[in-house]
């Protein structure tokens, strides 16, 4: 397969040029990860832009973004494939009299009747593809082996067909918020990227990229009293689509700067807990 990206600078600029604005660290794993043909396990707290980096790629270079969302008890079925059973009893139904069993047999488990999930649906796809395995710490340990042949060989084996093999390597992207350990054997399949809350500047950069009409001033303010509100212990510390909400209130209320009152009686769009909320605003009232 061709190289999707000439240099990581193309990766830099290429998210850029969809909104996504990316430092040397993340743009470098991608460009490797189109290289080496690796799938790239993203962790890092919560809404700082895991999800979004797949979509983001995704878009970039044109290709079809498939999605699994990981949950508690996913299993083969929902993750893989599974068999129209409805389809099958039909055509059972339908040669009901028919003494070739073995022709019924062999013709029900034939493709016709294979509901594709979405990681057999990303190995088989004729288009480019971008595969979001979201949230894979939410899976038990047990599940992960569901994704162990698909991220080491690009390929599914199906007891009735046989072994399918992928038609085109997907850029595969595994997301996690570090809930739990994920096993060594997932580990070594992918490459690490780590995705922290944005320093200063670059999100100052990210609120004036996402929000139209906000001023610089009130950006830099922003960017300040959410960096500031992040050291303060907290139940949930404001993501940075939160982030780009309360930007975007502010905006909406006519404001080209924000003062400490101001902040305290819009916290309730950039934080999620009341305990959270009283915390701040007693931050922003002794400063």
């Amino acid at each position: 397969m061709d190289n999707r990206f000439e240099s990581v600078q193309t990766v830099r600029d290429g998210l850029k040029d969809v909104n996504y604005l990316a430092d040397d660290g993340i743009a470098g794993v991608v460009f490797l990860a189109d290289r080496l043909g690796k799938p790239i396990l993203v962790e890092g707290p919560a809404g700082t832009g895991k999800t979004q980096l797949a979509k983001s790629v995704a878009e970039m270079i044109g290709a079809k973004l498939i999605r699994l969302q990981c949950y508690e008890g996913l299993d083969e079925s929902k993750a893989l494939y599974e068999w129209n059973y409805k389809k099958q009893l039909l055509r059972i139904q339908a040669d009901r009299n028919s003494d070739a069993w073995n022709d019924i047999h062999d013709d029900i488990f034939g493709s016709e009747f294979l509901l594709t999930r979405p990681l057999l649906e990303a190995i088989t796809s004729k288009e480019p593809v971008v595969l979001l395995i979201d949230e894979v710490d939410r899976v038990e340990v047990e599940t992960e082996a569901l994704l162990l042949e698909i991220l080491s060989e690009y390929q599914v084996s199906i007891p009735e067909l046989g072994t399918i093999t992928a038609t085109q390597i997907p850029l595969v992207f595994l997301t996690s918020n570090n809930t739990r350990e994920l096993s060594e054997a997932l580990k070594r399949r992918c490459l690490f990227l780590h995705v922290d809350y944005p320093q200063l500047e670059r999100e100052k950069e990210i609120v004036i990229t996402k929000v139209p009409g906000v001023t610089e001033m009130l950006a830099d303010q922003i960017a300040r009293i959410v960096r500031s509100i992040r050291q303060i212990d907290l139940k949930k510390s404001p993501s940075v689509s939160e982030t780009i909400d309360w930007a975007r209130t502010l905006v909406l209320l006519g404001l080209d700067s924000v003062n400490a009152e101001q902040a305290k009686e819009t916290l309730h769009v950039l934080l999620k807990y009341q305990s959270d909320i009283a915390k701040a605003a007693k931050e922003l009232s002794d400063d």
